[in-house]
């Protein structure tokens, strides 16, 4: 007779459950599409993505309404999560996969773009309010708020009737100059954020960027002027659009 263990067929994830392992989701919010690609919203999707690459990753697959990967990040298993559900809807997905892996909110960390904090900034944070973020007011809804989050600074265009347009908008190319070396520094420091170090991630990450440098800043309140002029063409572009067109752009 075959011993009991071997009648049931465990999963691998049932087993590592048993043994204890400890799992994260990272979450990156974004719009999914080419048109959306390298916009400011969808700095979430860069995050992840770079994590991704650093950590050798091999392929996505298509589940919980989201692209969805597996890494080992400082010998944690980590799930990366990309919603494909639009901004406005990505609590669903998030949702999806945390009941499924059985995580608690605790286990889960959103990297979203943050109109509060200048270009180049990052802050942890656990818990609190979504400030009018379409992305994190829909977690909310579907989780609750007592997950992680990392908030990735693009700066604020200054005006809140443009903040839509701005957050839709590409980054310029002078924006590469900070944009690249947040998000190489992400995945070089993200192996701490999945042993639950936020502060040690904090503290590699400044040390990666060279903040002790104190090197100017734009400030939350304003963007380059090419940036800004950008951001006006925009919204002198809206009026051409149809009722339709500029009904979706809410939602987005």
């Amino acid at each position: 007779m075959r011993p009991a263990f071997f009648l049931f067929k465990p999963e691998i994830k049932t087993i590592e459950w048993a043994l204890g392992e400890i799992m994260q989701l990272f979450v990156g919010l974004g719009n999914p599409g080419e048109k959306y690609l390298n916009t400011r919203h969808n700095i979430g999707f860069m995050a992840l993505d770079r994590v991704w690459e650093k950590a050798g990753g091999t392929s996505w697959k298509d589940k919980f309404q989201a692209q969805i990967g597996e890494v080992r990040l400082g010998g944690e298993k980590v799930f990366l999560l990309k919603p494909q559900t639009f901004m406005n809807l990505s609590g669903q997905s998030v949702g999806e996969a945390m009941r499924f892996y059985k995580l608690t909110p605790s286990e889960v960390t959103v990297f979203h773009d943050e109109l509060d904090l200048p270009p180049g900034k990052c802050r942890a944070k656990t818990g609190g309010g979504h400030a009018g973020h379409n992305g994190l007011r829909s977690i909310h809804q579907h989780i609750g708020s007592g997950y992680n989050r990392i908030r990735l600074g693009v700066g604020h265009p200054g005006d809140k009737k443009l903040v839509s347009y701005y957050v839709l908008h590409d980054f310029a190319k002078t924006d590469q100059d900070w944009l690249d070396p947040l998000l190489d520094g992400i995945s070089d420091a993200a192996s701490l954020l999945a042993q639950g170090d936020r502060s040690g991630f904090m503290n590699k990450l400044a040390v990666i960027l060279g903040v002790e440098k104190k090197e100017p800043v734009a400030t939350a309140k304003k963007v380059s002027t090419k940036s800004s002029s950008s951001v006006v063409s925009d919204i002198e572009m809206r009026h051409k659009r149809s009722p339709i067109q500029k009904l979706i752009d809410k939602f987005k």
